[in-house]
This record gives C-alpha cells, sequence and structure tokens, in this order.
C-alpha cells in the first residue's frame, strides 16, 4: 500500500495498520489542501465572483448615475421654463410701461405748448394795455 503500512498476513485493507501506531498521517492531508488551495478551477470561480460583484457594483452605480443626471436635467429644465415665463412677462410688462410713457410723454408735450401759448397770450394781454 504505502512506505508506512505493513500489511501483516492477510492481503486486505483490513489489515493495514499505520507503521507509527495510531498517529494520523496530516501530511497526506496538508498536501491535498494545497494542491486544493492551487486549483486553477477554484482561483476562477473567485476571479469570476470577483468580477461579477464589480460589474454589478458598476452596474448599480452606472443606474443611479443615470438617474440623477435625469432628475437634474428635468429640475433645470423647469427651472428654465419658469425663467422663459418670467421673461416673458417682464417683457409685457416693459412693453406696457413704454405705451403708458409715451402717452404721458405725448400729455407733457400737449401741457407745455399749451402753456407756452397763454404765457404769450398773457404777454401780448399785458403789452396791450
Amino acid at each position: 500500500l504505502g512506505p508506512r503500512y505493513e500489511v501483516g498476513e492477510s492481503s486486505s485493507a483490513i489489515a493495514a495498520r499505520p507503521t507509527g501506531g495510531l498517529r494520523a498521517d496530516y501530511g497526506f492531508v496538508a498536501t491535498m489542501d494545497r494542491e486544493i488551495m492551487r486549483d486553477p478551477e477554484r482561483e476562477d470561480r473567485r476571479a469570476h465572483a470577483y468580477t461579477r460583484h464589480l460589474m454589478e457594483t458598476e452596474g448599480r452605480m452606472s443606474r443611479e448615475a443615470w438617474v440623477r443626471s435625469t432628475d437634474a436635467s428635468d429640475l433645470v429644465r423647469g427651472e428654465v421654463m419658469s425663467l422663459r415665463t418670467t421673461v416673458l412677462s417682464q417683457m409685457t410688462e416693459i412693453r406696457e410701461l413704454h405705451a403708458t410713457d409715451r402717452k404721458r410723454q405725448t400729455v407733457i408735450s400737449e401741457l407745455l405748448r399749451t402753456d407756452h401759448r397763454r404765457s404769450t397770450e398773457i404777454t401780448e394781454l399785458r403789452t396791450a394795455l
């Protein structure tokens, strides 16, 4: 069987016993553990799991970034629409103020002409007296 086993008169597995008594052969177990640890398939599974974790994290973060950017875009779009409404309202108000100002300027001009005529008439009447 192996160098550490003695085979008695019977060649069956039951008759095989360790030469050093009941001591376990830990060297064999350690060798098997090392081989399992060096198993490329095991390393591949670990690398695959890590890669999957990275991809899932990247996907989640990408989705979150997309949602944030969409939300920010919607917010900005709403603010732009609000500002456009405000500007249009102010432009209308400015036009109305210009129209009112032109009317007042016309009234002031007419009042100044009327005042000038009356002043001229008063001067003429004083001169005539």
